[in-house]
């Protein structure tokens, strides 16, 4: 009889971590497949981002890489341009060098000093020009003066007797590149007047700048 009831307990206690085990598998199986299943989705989401952010960090590099092309292209179109625009000022310089081999020359300069005189308004005057043209200028400078003072005298009623010379140091004159004309100095050149051909033709290239690009660059307009 006792045998018997000890042989139920130990059937009991038997039962009881038979089934307390496979409790505990049960949940390790479960606690198990949920962490893995929380690894599994924390993986893919890292994989995700990653794949993401080298997504990202492509099309970065494809703007800069598409934003630097098209700089250089800009940069080479503006260079071409600028190119143009210098080959066309110094064409036009070398038809103004032509107009002072030209018979009209001496006239120009008289035209010229007289511009020069009104608009330095000083009465002290230094003329400088290219070596080839000293002949000319000391030729037509004293009917330059006249033409001037007259043009002061009929506007202000004011005769003036102007101190007009011009420069005696031939390393002074002016350099082949100013195509001709003249530049006139006062005040031991603290007032210039830039005369020249060259001065002259890159006022007109500034003033008419914006018209040429509109005939040579349509496209930008």
């Amino acid at each position: 009889m006792a045998t018997d009831q000890i042989r139920q307990m130990v059937n009991f206690i038997l039962q009881e971590a038979h089934e307390k085990a496979n409790e505990i598998r049960v949940k390790t199986e479960h606690d198990f497949n949920l962490e893995k299943q929380t690894l599994v989705h924390e993986a893919k989401l890292a994989i995700q981002d990653e794949f993401t952010k080298k997504e990202k960090d492509r099309e970065v590099q494809e703007r800069i890489a598409r934003s630097t092309e098209i700089g250089e292209c800009r940069a080479k179109k503006m260079k071409l341009r600028d190119e143009l625009l210098q080959t066309l000022l110094s064409e036009a310089g070398s038809k103004c060098a032509v107009v002072a081999r030209g018979q009209n020359y001496p006239q120009l300069l008289q035209k010229l000093i007289v511009q020069g005189l009104i608009k330095i308004e000083e009465n002290s005057v230094t003329i400088f020009c290219r070596g080839e043209d000293v002949e000319t200028v000391q030729s037509v400078l004293p009917k330059a003066i006249e033409e001037y003072v007259e043009i002061i005298e009929r506007e202000s009623t004011v005769k003036l007797t102007p101190d007009v010379k011009l420069n005696t140091n031939r390393s002074k004159d002016l350099t082949g590149e100013t195509h001709g004309g003249i530049m006139l100095t006062a005040l031991d050149g603290k007032i210039v007047c830039d005369n020249t051909m060259a001065s002259r033709l890159s006022l007109v290239y500034e003033e008419l700048l914006p018209s040429i690009r509109a005939i040579l660059f349509p496209e930008e307009q």
